[in-house]
């Protein structure tokens, strides 16, 4: 009998156990069991104030020892941690089977090599208690560097590493005052992730490609049914920079996948803003290579800010 296709499976059960967790933690990670043993040890080191919770690590289809490393670590973790094995590749696969799997009404997305801060699932409990108008979150995601970083590499270039930090206050996300969260520190109500789909594997990485945006393009969702977000200030993981990314030819290929990405989300004659936004291509706007003029107009235009 073959296993159940995990997209298929409902995201929340028809009833909650009383000992059933407040909040399920959901990690994806494929062939990474280096790291992955001290990012899962942060997890099952949070607060004791921090509500009852879960952590689902999900084994992408991993060829090392990842189930090994979980495995090891499940008799100390009090029953909080479980392993999932998901053998679609694909990182939006691995969370969605996460998502499939946990049983709290929140669910908490992370990465592989994190380190969560002691306080991180108190601050997203108070959040979505104090806000119950808004139904995700995110939080900053702050650089463990392998060694010093160079020189050019300031805060305008951080997307590249996945690194979010946008100030010390917290305030709602709307489309009017849109920033995007990655899903290394991304929580979400499950009735909302029910309710606008799951992560889309049409944007996870291509193969090759260094950059994907099933996180950003979920969100794009979540505003466009309504919905609002909160950015949680106290809600801090640290992330570690791999050292390939402290290159320039990185940034530059980051840079190049980005804009294939971005093109993919709009829907045939749209344009998009890079946030939130689609907006109708004017009527008979000529094209050049079956992109839009205004599109080399904005190249020429970035380039000449750059120089």
């Amino acid at each position: 009998m073959s296993a159940p296709d995990r997209d298929s499976l409902p995201l929340s059960s028809p009833t909650r156990h009383p000992d059933a967790p407040s909040i399920s933690v959901v990690m994806s990670t494929y062939n990474r069991a280096a790291l992955l043993g001290d990012a899962v040890r942060s997890l099952l080191a949070l607060d004791p104030a921090t509500p009852p919770y879960e952590v689902v690590i999900v084994d992408n289809n991993s060829t090392d020892d990842t189930r090994a490393v979980v495995e090891a670590l499940i008799p100390e973790s009090g029953g909080r941690l479980r392993y999932v094995f998901e053998g679609r590749q694909g990182v939006a696969y691995g969370r969605n089977t996460g998502a499939a799997v946990a049983r709290a009404p929140v669910i908490v997305f992370t990465d592989d090599d994190v380190r969560a801060s002691p306080g991180w699932l108190v601050a997203y409990a108070r959040a979505f208690a104090e806000h119950p108008e808004v139904d995700y979150a995110g939080g900053p995601v702050k650089p463990m560097w392998p060694k010093p970083a160079p020189a050019w590499l300031t805060h305008a270039h951080s997307s590249p590493l996945a690194l979010i930090e946008h100030g010390a206050e917290g305030f709602v996300v709307t489309r009017e005052n849109f920033c995007v969260f990655v899903t290394a520190n991304l929580a979400v109500r499950r009735d909302a992730f029910e309710a606008v789909g799951r992560l889309d594997p049409k944007f996870q990485h291509e193969p090759g490609a260094v950059t994907a945006i099933e996180d950003h393009e979920l969100q794009i969702r979540l505003q466009a049914s309504g919905r609002r977000g909160w950015y949680e200030p106290e809600a801090v993981i640290r992330a570690e920079v791999q050292a390939n990314r402290l290159t320039k030819a990185y940034h530059r290929r980051w840079a190049f996948d980005h804009g294939r990405v971005h093109a993919r989300v709009a829907p045939p004659g749209h344009q998009f803003d890079g946030s939130c936004t689609f907006t109708p291509e004017p009527p008979g706007a000529r094209k050049l290579l079956g992109a839009p003029l205004w599109m080399y107009r904005q190249a020429a235009e970035s380039g000449v800010r750059a120089l």
